[in-house]
């Protein structure tokens, strides 16, 4: 029998309203001793059933993965698997064979992440109750995808607490398969290694802002920085952009980049690539682009890093629209899912204001539809961006 979580009175109403998330405020009662990541029932304060999940003592005690009651067997994680897959059957990937097929709260597994690549399954958990499912997961993975799929990787050890991911190694699930690994992205080829890549080893969530990259990207001169393995790059580059400069600070990345250009075959189109942090090769190059990608790691993991993480994206919008051209293109980002799409905005119009320079907002973006976001949860919207015209 699972231990049962009994909530004060009135704290049953965002359940009901279908949040996955319950906080240890909110807990009038716990019958039962749960370890962190055990399955536990959730009860309103009459002993009315209200849902399922997992246990994890902390800030978010429960981070519910069922609204019935249920039992976490195979033939539940297979229903859970088999509906995230449908909803990716319904997107066009004709020219793509790599996407996310798991996004944690988006496809009602609050702390999992499982990424698609060409036939290989990343297994990511960021909890521990997540974690202590992978093996029916990886059952379901199996009789899911058949023999397309070759391998699953767990990638766990990054993102779960300290002290439990001191007890686990990542490795393989099921299968092998060597790396790095080739994949399609809307036709351009890139080299995936979820071994030591950051990540589960691309940032998939890009994968329509680089399409519309491309759209503005012919004969222009064009800046990537924190380019990773130089996805806006290479987009960039087939759409016949004038000169592509990569910037991170990483050698790694950079290599990365190195070997995405032989992938697709641009070792003859105008491209460089630079190992330096992107907020000096910003102040110190005399250059001036046609269109400049800023697209930083999250600068705020938490509500008390936000402020220190808005002014970082307002010193670095400002060198950006410094070194844009006349007409140029801004392309900019923010991961942070402390900070809201509101406060994104007017910090990058802070910073058009700083740098002098008049703007309009040509796009408003967002992550792909492979990355949804539960109706009932909206802080799974984290990626937010501007295409700005500036004057």
């Amino acid at each position: 029998m699972k231990s049962q979580i009994i909530l004060k009175a009135g704290k049953e109403n965002p359940v009901k309203r279908f949040h996955p998330w319950i906080f240890s405020g909110a807990i009038a009662k716990i019958i039962g001793s749960p370890s962190d990541g055990e399955a536990v029932d959730v009860f309103d304060s009459h002993k009315n059933y209200l849902a399922t999940g997992h246990y994890h003592e902390g800030s978010i005690a429960v981070k519910i993965f069922s609204f019935q009651e249920t039992e976490s067997d195979e033939k539940f994680w297979f229903g859970k698997i088999q509906k995230a897959y449908q909803v990716r059957q319904l997107i066009d990937f004709e020219t793509t064979n790599c996407y996310r097929l798991i996004h944690g709260e988006g496809d009602g597994c609050p702390g999992l992440i499982i990424d698609f690549y060409n036939g290989v399954a990343v297994f990511q958990a960021h909890s521990i109750g997540m974690y202590l499912e992978k093996e029916k997961i990886s059952v379901a993975l199996q009789k899911v995808y058949g023999d397309k799929l070759l391998a699953i990787y767990n990638k766990s050890h990054e993102t779960l607490p300290n002290q439990f991911a001191a007890t686990v190694q990542n490795g393989y699930l099921y299968g092998q398969c060597a790396v790095p690994h080739a994949v399609l992205e809307n036709g351009f080829k890139f080299m995936i290694n979820w071994e030591t890549g950051q990540k589960t080893g691309f940032f998939l969530d890009q994968r329509d802002n680089r399409a519309l990259l491309a759209k503005y990207s012919k004969g222009k001169k064009v800046l990537n920085s924190f380019c990773y393995s130089g996805g806006f790059s290479m987009y960039a580059l087939g759409a016949e952009a004038e000169l592509v400069h990569s910037v991170d600070v990483s050698q790694k990345a950079i290599d990365l980049v190195t070997q995405n250009i032989e992938a697709n075959n641009f070792q003859d189109l105008n491209h460089q690539a630079y190992s330096e942090d992107v907020m000096k090769y910003l102040k110190a190059n005399d250059q001036f682009y046609d269109l400049i990608v800023l697209d930083p790691p999250a600068y705020a993991k938490n509500v008390a890093t936000r402020h220190n993480a808005i002014q970082g994206y307002k010193r670095l919008n400002t060198e950006g629209f410094k070194r844009l051209a006349k007409g140029g293109i801004l392309f900019t980002f923010s991961c942070s899912q402390v900070v809201d799409r509101e406060l994104f905005y007017n910090t990058v119009v802070s910073a058009a204001l700083e740098a002098e320079r008049q703007a309009k907002v040509l796009h408003h973006l967002t992550q792909p539809a492979d990355h949804p976001v539960n109706f009932f949860h909206p802080e799974g919207s984290y990626l937010k961006g501007l295409v700005l015209y500036v004057e």
